[in-house]
């Protein structure tokens, strides 16, 4: 009964000499490689998951990147484009003030006059205001006092049109930047 050799409470039995594979010694290894293998099935499903997250959370931050980074360049754009219609339409308010100033001079000729006129329309062709000059050049006949030094008192009309153009250009400008600021936000919803 107290057999040291063959103890009763053993979980692992040597195999016996019958040859037989239902020996615990198998289980006692499948157990801990199945325990293993699932640990590390678990694992790497844990891992795929947080490699999916992150990158789904760097195609999210590469988008909204991706979205500023073109609004900046929009923007910077049309910065650019309003700068340079700005500079624009101060060339032809200083043409149109020359224009003006040989127009109620006394001393120069009329031709002169003319080719400034025709300069002012091929320039303000591309920038389509070329009815407002010519209105101006038709109807535009206030001159100040005959010796006025200041070229700003000449013209009446010219002054309105270019007070007109200036709204123009700042409206141009609210609107680019109002609709820049939609696109940002309605890209910025849809992310």
């Amino acid at each position: 009964m107290n057999d040291l050799n063959d103890p009763q409470g053993w979980n692992i039995r040597p195999e016996r000499q019958d040859g037989g594979d239902s020996s615990k010694w198998n289980y006692a290894v499948l157990v801990p490689m199945l325990g293993l293998a699932a640990f590390r099935w678990i694992w790497s499903k844990q891992f795929q998951k947080k490699i999916t997250e992150a990158l789904a959370s760097q195609n999210q931050k590469f988008k909204e990147e991706r979205c500023r980074i073109r609004m900046e360049t929009k923007n910077k754009i049309s910065r650019s484009f309003q700068e340079v219609l700005e500079k624009e339409k101060k060339k032809v308010e200083y043409r149109l003030m020359k224009r003006q100033e040989m127009f109620c001079s006394n001393l120069v000729h009329y031709s002169w006059n003319v080719k400034m006129e025709d300069e002012l329309l091929n320039f303000a062709a591309q920038l389509k205001v070329v009815d407002g000059l010519r209105d101006i050049f038709k109807n535009d006949r206030s001159c100040a006092e005959y010796l006025n030094t200041d070229p700003r008192r000449n013209g009446c009309l010219m002054w309105l049109y270019l007070r007109y153009w200036q709204l123009q250009v700042t409206l141009q400008t609210h609107q680019r930047a109002e609709l820049s600021f939609f696109i940002f936000t309605f890209n910025n919803l849809e992310h």
